[in-house]
């Protein structure tokens, strides 16, 4: 279970259009955090298609520079035994086999343009998954701060019993038990009607 986020202290002394201007600057802040969900999800899907566009090239890095310049070399060297042997075995030059090098600017996976819509499409569902859980989130916060405020105006013992009694979610929802669902299965069999 995750931990609420520690809130101020709520001072009880608040005055009633104190709560009020409260609840309602709470109302607007879920309003907007809500409405830069979209311009986040946006952000993060333009940051994956400019992940999987990226092509490297060989003299981007020292490192793959170098590596490219060995390869090209023995290629080189792999190429003229190819070629000597070609001749022995009277292989015509312009017939003869070879060696080729290239470089590979990105992984396959992305070249691919079926590739890539794929990929797309796994990235707009996992996008649309953390905007639900980040709209659920706010609206979860904005209920917490809500009802502390609401909590500060309560005067009766009946509205604080009211309050008390509506129940959270996990209560509404308990976890499945194994046991309770073999009991929703048509034509269960429990272990002692076998006995």
């Amino acid at each position: 279970m995750t931990e609420r986020p520690r809130r101020p202290h709520l001072d009880a002394r608040m005055t009633s259009r104190e709560r009020s201007d409260l609840a309602a600057l709470i109302r607007q802040r879920e309003r907007v955090l809500k409405t830069k969900i979209k311009e986040r999800s946006r952000e993060l899907l333009a940051q994956f298609e400019q992940q999987a566009a990226v092509i490297y090239e060989y003299d981007d890095d020292a490192t793959w520079s170098e590596a490219v310049k060995i390869a090209e070399q023995e290629i080189v060297k792999a190429n003229t035994k190819i070629a000597e042997r070609a001749r022995q075995l009277g292989i015509p030059k312009r017939y003869a086999p070879r060696v080729a090098f290239g470089w590979i600017g990105r992984n396959e996976q992305y070249a691919v343009q079926q590739r890539r819509a794929e990929l797309r499409r796994v990235a707009q569902s996992k996008i649309a998954a953390l905007e639900q859980a980040a709209l659920s989130k706010i609206a979860e916060q904005a209920l917490q701060a809500q009802t502390e405020v609401v909590k500060l105006g309560i005067e009766t013992q009946a509205a604080k019993a009211f309050l008390e009694a509506m129940r959270p979610l996990e209560q509404l929802m308990p976890p499945l038990e194994v046991r309770n669902v073999e009991r929703l299965l048509p034509n269960r069999h429990d272990e002692e009607d076998e006995r």
